[in-house]
């Protein structure tokens, strides 16, 4: 056999194909080719969330009112008032922060339920029960009622400008705003309160010594005025000044009786006017005698009576001026009062809203896309970390 027939062959093989060197033609099923994961975590919800706030989410219209609280003080702010102003809280902050707190209590509460039929109101016919209250994981109790009330308010404060900011959910709009005109007549009648409080703490003290000075004043006026009843007279200083002139008066006309005497025992001693002079001179000198008398000299004599009436007056005049004392001090507290008096002033009245601002349905649509696109991406590379972790 020659070498050209010996490299001349063809290898026949004639057992089965081996798969490896096939394609297998099977086509996979259209729905196994759907991304499952995208699909549950963020399709599903978007859609789920365009159905309910696309067709079923009921609209709520919203009244929105503006106000200030402030003192009449505010342009000269108290040593305290600078120290909360240094840890960054002023008193006008903190009065406003009560109204909010006030706005958002139980109390607040009861009273819009005085007033309104809350359940109505937050539950009309036809709501959805997402939106209403209760919804299907709350409870019908007092404090879910509560609570669920606290879904359709919202107070807020600009530390800027100070301007307070209260808005009213509600599914009717008319009832939006009359809430909101309650709730702030409701924090209104609340300042009032407090300064009602505030005053009656700052001149209560004022006014009871007041009082005070008052009746003892009216005790020293009584005793003086019993005091010139039983004695008769009012003013002994007057009359003392009167005797004191009449005495005055005698001593002189006895001078001069005295004086004619003298001139008639020199000219003439066996004068017949001599006794005549002389019963004159002894008649004035027992007037003066007795006028001094009245003055001083006994227990019924004018010195101790002037000597109490003195007493009773100097305990009228520090009466009086411990009255104007404390009637000073009480314009002064009523003023100090006055000036830390608080205000509610209305900047915007409670609006009343001709079309729904709540739900904002494509805000919230894509809202949840792009948190359910978020969380989607977060659990992959949660995931593409975990199996990289188990190849190694």
């Amino acid at each position: 056999m020659s070498g050209d027939q010996m490299t001349d062959h063809n290898i026949s093989y004639l057992g089965p194909i081996p798969k490896t060197l096939t394609h297998d033609a099977r086509s996979v099923p259209w729905w196994r080719k759907i991304p499952t994961a995208p699909l549950l975590v963020i399709a599903l919800p978007t859609l789920l969330a365009a159905f309910y706030y696309l067709l079923i989410a009921s609209p709520r219209y919203v009244s929105e009112t503006q106000f200030i609280v402030r003192a009449s003080n505010e342009g000269r702010p108290s040593a305290l008032g600078v120290a909360l102003e240094g840890v960054g809280l002023s008193t006008t902050q903190s009065d406003a922060y009560a109204v909010h707190e006030y706005l958002t209590s139980r109390d607040a509460f009861n009273e819009m339920r005085r007033r309104f039929d809350l359940a109505k109101v937050m539950a009309p016919a036809g709501t959805d029960p997402l939106s209403r209250f209760p919804r299907p994981w709350e409870r019908r109790s007092e404090e879910g009622f509560y609570h669920g009330f606290q879904r359709f308010i919202v107070v807020g404060y600009d530390s800027s400008n100070g301007i307070s900011t209260l808005r009213v959910e509600a599914f009717n709009p008319r009832e939006a705003q009359a809430i909101a005109q309650a709730m702030l007549d409701s924090g209104e009648n609340l300042v009032n309160r407090l300064n009602e409080r505030s005053q009656a703490d700052a001149i209560g003290d004022a006014i009871i010594a007041r009082d005070k000075a008052r009746e003892r004043l009216s005790q020293a006026q009584q005793a003086l005025t019993s005091f010139r009843n039983r004695e008769q007279f009012i003013d002994p200083e007057t009359s003392a000044t009167e005797s004191s002139r009449l005495i005055g008066g005698l001593q002189a006309t006895l001078a001069q009786l005295r004086a004619e005497r003298a001139q008639v025992m020199s000219e003439a001693p066996s004068s017949p006017q001599l006794p005549t002079i002389n019963s004159r001179i002894a008649a004035y000198e027992r007037q003066v005698d007795a006028e001094r008398a009245k003055i001083a000299g006994s227990a019924g004599s004018l010195a101790p009576k002037l000597s109490a009436y003195e007493d009773l007056s100097l305990n009228r005049e520090f009466a009086d001026r411990e009255l104007t004392a404390a009637t000073v001090a009480l314009t002064a507290a009523e003023q100090e009062a006055s000036r830390k008096k608080l205000y509610v002033d209305r900047i915007v009245a409670p609006s009343l809203p001709d079309e729904p601002a709540e739900p904002r349905r494509w805000l919230a649509i894509f809202t949840v896309l792009i948190a359910t696109t978020l969380a989607y991406g977060v659990g992959w590379f949660i995931w593409a970390g975990v199996r990289e972790h188990g190849q190694d």
